[in-house]
C-alpha cells in the first residue's frame, strides 16, 4: 500500500509508472527509490488517523509498534510494567527452646540494596523449628518505585538438653527404682516453664512406659493451645547386689513374685 501510494502521489514516479508498465517500472526503481521522500503518515492522514500521533499513542501500551516519541499515557503504561516487586529475604535465626516457649525480641541484620540493615524483631511464642515469621515490605527495594519485598524469619531451634521436639510436644526421660515401680511412688519431671510437676507413678509400673502431661508442650502461635509433655519412664535395674538384697528377692521369688 505505501509503495503505490509513493507512486500515485509523485507525478514524476506516476508518468515514468504509465510510461513503462510496472515491470519496466521495477526494473528502473529500486524499493528505496520509490519510498524516498515518501511519509507514511502522509496515508495516515488521509484516512484520519492524525499522523504521528496515531503511532505515539499506541506504541508502549502493547497494542502497536512505536516509531518515535511517546505520550504521557504511553509512558505511564511504561512505568506500571516495570513496577514490581523486591526481592524477599530469608533469615535463619537461632533460637532455644525456652524462647520459643516465652517468646522474645532479637537483633537481626542483613545486607540489603549494597548497606546493612539492622531491626528488632519481636518473636512470638511458637515459633517451633522450621516455622515461618513474615515481615512485610522488611526485604529489597522494588524497582521503580516498586513495593519492597518481605523479611521471612525462619527459626532454627537449638537442641536441648533436657528435651525432645516433635511440633509442639515435648519428650523427656526420667528414671525410677526397681522398688517404685514395684511399689508405686510419686516423682518430679522439669518442664520448658522453669517448675517442676509432681507426677504419681502407680504400682507396678513397666519399664519404658510413656506418660502424658497434657498442655505442658509448646504454645501454638495463635490462640492458647499448646502441645503436650511426654515423660518415658525407665526402671532402673540394680546390677550390683548385696548378700542382703539378694537373700530378700530370693524370699520374695520363695513367694511366687
Amino acid at each position: 500500500i505505501s509503495e503505490a501510494y509513493a507512486v500515485l502521489s509523485d507525478k514524476e514516479k506516476r508518468k515514468q509508472y504509465d510510461t513503462f508498465g510496472s515491470t519496466g517500472f521495477r526494473q528502473r526503481y529500486s524499493q528505496e527509490d520509490i519510498l524516498r521522500g515518501f511519509d507514511l503518515s502522509d496515508i495516515l492522514k488521509e484516512f484520519g488517523f492524525g499522523g504521528t500521533d496515531f503511532f505515539t499513542s499506541r506504541g508502549r501500551d502493547g497494542t502497536g509498534f512505536s516509531f518515535g516519541g511517546e505520550t504521557p499515557l504511553g509512558a505511564q503504561s511504561r512505568q506500571r510494567q516495570a513496577r514490581i516487586k523486591g526481592t524477599d529475604f530469608v533469615y535463619e535465626l537461632p533460637l532455644t527452646l525456652q524462647e520459643v516457649a516465652s517468646g522474645t525480641s532479637k537483633t537481626v541484620q542483613f545486607k540489603s540494596a549494597g548497606h546493612t540493615e539492622k531491626i528488632t524483631v519481636k518473636i512470638p511464642k511458637g515459633l517451633v523449628n522450621g516455622k515461618k515469621l513474615r515481615l512485610a515490605g522488611k526485604g529489597g527495594p522494588g524497582p521503580y518505585g516498586g513495593p519492597s519485598g518481605d523479611l521471612y524469619i525462619v527459626s532454627k531451634v537449638y537442641d536441648d538438653p533436657l528435651f525432645t521436639v516433635k511440633g509442639y510436644d515435648l519428650y523427656t526421660n526420667t528414671e525410677i527404682k526397681l522398688s517404685e515401680a514395684i511399689l508405686g511412688t510419686s516423682i518430679t519431671v522439669p518442664t520448658i516453664y522453669h517448675k517442676e510437676l509432681r507426677i504419681k507413678i502407680s504400682p507396678g509400673t513397666k519399664h519404658k512406659t510413656t506418660m502424658r502431661l497434657s498442655g505442658h508442650g509448646l504454645p501454638y502461635m495463635k490462640g492458647k493451645e499448646k502441645g503436650d509433655l511426654y515423660v518415658l519412664i525407665n526402671v532402673n535395674m540394680p546390677k550390683d547386689l548385696t548378700q542382703k538384697q539378694k537373700n530378700l528377692i530370693e524370699e520374695l521369688a520363695d513367694t511366687g513374685l
